[in-house]
């Protein structure tokens, strides 16, 4: 994700400067100049955080996306353990059954 924002802010960069450097080579008054400078660093700016805000979003709703991946994984690794654990158990009860009758047979 951070290529596309260095892209982005390449572009917007690159823009600004084209921007600022046809500004200064136009014939025009001094004040003119500035209040197109200044309108043009305005619009950049203005460009430029729209486009953190909509990738702020995008993050947002990935990162949401993953936490509700990470939360129902979770859920499902808890489920497959408890029923592990389960047969785990129900095969030590059965062993244990086999070693009790075992011992029960050596007593006699």
């Amino acid at each position: 994700m951070s290529k596309n924002l260095n892209t982005i802010a390449a572009i917007l960069a690159g823009a600004a400067a084209g921007a600022a450097i046809g500004i200064l080579f136009a014939p025009d008054k001094g004040s003119n100049t500035r209040a197109k400078l200044k309108e043009g660093i305005d619009d950049a700016a203005h460009n430029l955080k729209d486009s953190l805000s909509a990738s702020s979003e995008v993050l947002r709703e990935k990162f949401t996306g993953a936490t509700k991946g990470l939360d129902g994984t979770f859920d499902e690794l808890l489920s497959n353990v408890s029923h592990k654990t389960e047969e785990v158990i129900t095969f030590l009860e059965s062993k244990l059954a086999d070693l009790k009758a075992q011992n029960a047979k050596l007593q006699k």
